[in-house]
């Protein structure tokens, strides 16, 4: 299969980032990375611009670490109570997944979060204290923690029990 050399412009996931030289079939080239400008081809002249491509990288790299840092924080600092609906014994009816994670967070913090970053084995359906790793860059991880408690509301033992003392009371009338 004929290959040739490229050097990418930019960030191609499955590929590689800005400034990487890969190797890549020549279709894929010639169709798509160069019109698109996600590459130039392996030049003597394309090789002296390496070095502003290193940089932009470096520089890109530094900001998403800075800013995934400064989002570890934020999280660090929120203490966020989930309400879930219980019966009389306790057990859940529903659940707290990733994707209500990423959504309060999203509506606490105002910064999105992709809700596959969200390391969760299993939906919650326990109430409590729970804690929840994040991993907002391949150097940051945050372990997220939040309270799960039964949603107020009247229980169903109470609301039959009012109902009997009404229709009793009726009744004496």
């Amino acid at each position: 299969m004929p290959s040739t050399e490229i050097i990418l412009t930019e960030n191609v996931p499955g590929l590689g980032a800005e400034a990487d030289v890969v190797k890549v079939r020549r279709g894929y080239a010639r169709n798509y990375l160069l019109p698109r400008g996600k590459a130039y081809e392996v030049t003597p002249a394309t090789l002296r611009q390496l070095d502003n491509l290193k940089k932009k990288r470096a520089e890109r790299e530094a900001s998403e670490l800075n800013e995934a840092e400064e989002l570890a924080r934020r999280i660090n600092k929120l203490r966020i109570v989930f309400k879930l609906e219980t019966g009389e014994t306790g057990k859940a009816f529903g659940s707290i997944t990733a994707h209500d994670i990423v959504t309060r967070l999203k509506n606490e913090i105002g910064h999105e979060i992709d809700r596959h970053k969200v390391h969760l084995e299993h939906p919650i359906k326990t109430t409590g204290e729970h804690e929840v790793q994040i991993k907002l860059h391949h150097d940051v991880t945050v372990t997220f923690r939040f309270d799960v408690r039964s949603a107020d509301g009247p229980k169903p033992e109470m609301v039959a029990a009012e109902t009997t003392k009404a229709r009793t009371d009726k009744k004496r009338k």
